[in-house]
């Protein structure tokens, strides 16, 4: 893992040793760190890691639940295309969010997300081979972009080197750390 200067943006959805050495590990270097939460199932357990180890977390789609775990801020999906209520501006909740394509980055724009996360920038087993962005096209999709653009989905050991050439001051990752 070379991006030193990257923030790190790190999808969990249990908390297992192999993945708490490895955020430890991340946080060691320095490095700007924020958990996602994907899951509910654990998720009084990541909040509280989170807290302990001064490392900011986000909860996906629900505000309720950031709200009254004293989350950092509110992860939106592309799925969620709610424009009724402002989060930033009734809550103290930083807002990000995730966008497939055009469309959806303009959704996120208007939902106030600070940072957007445009995926898939490699394969993974969500999406197949067409549908990759690779570095090359995200920097050429997000040119003309104003907002911070950040890149999601198959980030991983082998490929982290690549993200190098991308022009993004962050990086979204999961399987950095599960696996």
């Amino acid at each position: 893992m070379k991006n030193n200067k990257l923030d790190y943006y790190i999808f969990v959805e249990e908390l297992n040793e192999k993945i708490i050495k490895n955020i430890i590990r991340l946080k060691k270097r320095k490095l700007k760190l924020t958990i996602i939460i994907l899951s509910d199932k654990n998720f009084l357990l990541i909040s509280k890691f989170a807290k302990n180890n001064k490392i900011a977390f986000f909860v996906v789609d629900d505000i309720k639940v950031a709200i009254k775990n004293n989350a950092q801020g509110i992860f939106l999906t592309s799925k969620n295309k709610t424009l009724r209520n402002n989060i930033k501006e009734t809550t103290k909740l930083d807002v990000i969010g995730s966008a497939h394509n055009q469309y959806e980055y303009y959704i996120k724009i208007r939902q106030k997300c600070s940072v957007i996360m445009l995926s898939p920038i490699f394969y993974n087993n969500k999406y197949s081979y067409n549908k990759i962005l690779g570095p090359i096209r995200f920097n050429l999709i997000t040119l003309n972009w104003k907002s911070n653009i950040c890149p999601l989905g198959g980030i991983n050991n082998k490929n982290i080197k690549f993200t190098n050439a991308i022009k993004s001051k962050c990086i979204g990752v999961k399987s950095i750390v599960t696996n």
